[in-house]
């Protein structure tokens, strides 16, 4: 399900009785009784939102991207599998494109809700905006808890100081980066390295239209996101994509 909506980003309680002799019960046991009911739901619910991995899951939609974006719509699922043997995953799709415009869905922890939302989605020309993604990642690093972000995107287009400044405060944080690089642009490998390297993450490298490269990794990213460093050594003794990350984190 949708657990919020696309952006450009109290009940009362009613007074119970005694139940013994009628009485309603003195209006200070009332609210007492009242508020440690209210702290143990609002426990119940944190325990909850902390027991899930929570995955940004950010892609150039730019027009050169379409072909790996319809890639990525049919692997996404392989994300949640992954994460499912270790507890379960939220996603939160983060996407730029087009003049300026750069856009984040709520957290969606079904694999089919988020291909649909993949789907409804078109690529279009632009330059790269990935300090907006990292600036989105940032604000929500402590607030929701995020465990790591994924990046797909074959180009650069921006100052790559800025971006490794952020990349290093998510370091700081403990969110790891990702960075999945399609093809062999010189000046993309720079400063998707070097970001991920900031952010305590991994830099990795897929053939443009290689689906089984790109599954791999992205299996391997949502198993640190669900069940951490462990799982991720776990999954690097049988598979080459989470080897290929954790050699690489700190």
């Amino acid at each position: 399900m949708v657990r919020g909506p696309f952006k450009s980003s109290s009940g009362s309680i009613t007074p119970s009785d005694d139940g013994t002799d009628g009485h309603r019960l003195p209006e200070t046991e009332r609210s007492s009784t009242d508020a440690i009911a209210d702290f143990v739901a609002q426990a119940r619910a944190v325990a909850a939102s902390e027991s899930r991995g929570r995955l940004v899951f950010a892609l150039d939609a730019t027009l050169s991207r379409q072909p790996t974006w319809d890639m990525a719509c049919a692997l996404q699922a392989d994300m949640f599998r992954e994460a499912a043997a270790l507890g379960s995953l939220d996603v939160r799709l983060v996407y730029y494109r087009g003049f300026n415009e750069c856009r984040a869905t709520g957290w969606i922890s079904d694999s089919a809700e988020l291909a649909r939302l993949m789907g409804k989605i078109d690529c279009r020309g632009g330059k790269t905006q990935i300090g907006k993604v990292l600036a989105e990642a940032r604000r929500h690093a402590t607030s929701a808890r995020i465990r790591a972000v994924v990046f797909v995107g074959d180009a650069m287009e921006e100052n790559v100081d800025e971006l490794c400044a952020r990349a290093g405060e998510l370091g700081l944080l403990k969110v790891p980066l990702f960075m999945f690089q399609e093809g062999n642009d010189p000046v993309a490998e720079q400063a998707f390295r070097e970001i991920a390297q900031l952010s305590g993450g991994a830099w990795c490298r897929f053939d443009p239209g290689a689906a089984a490269q790109l599954r791999d990794l992205l299996r391997a990213a949502a198993a640190y996101a669900a069940g951490g460093r462990d799982a991720l050594l776990r999954l690097a003794a049988s598979e080459g994509g989470a080897a290929r990350l954790i050699g690489q984190m700190k």
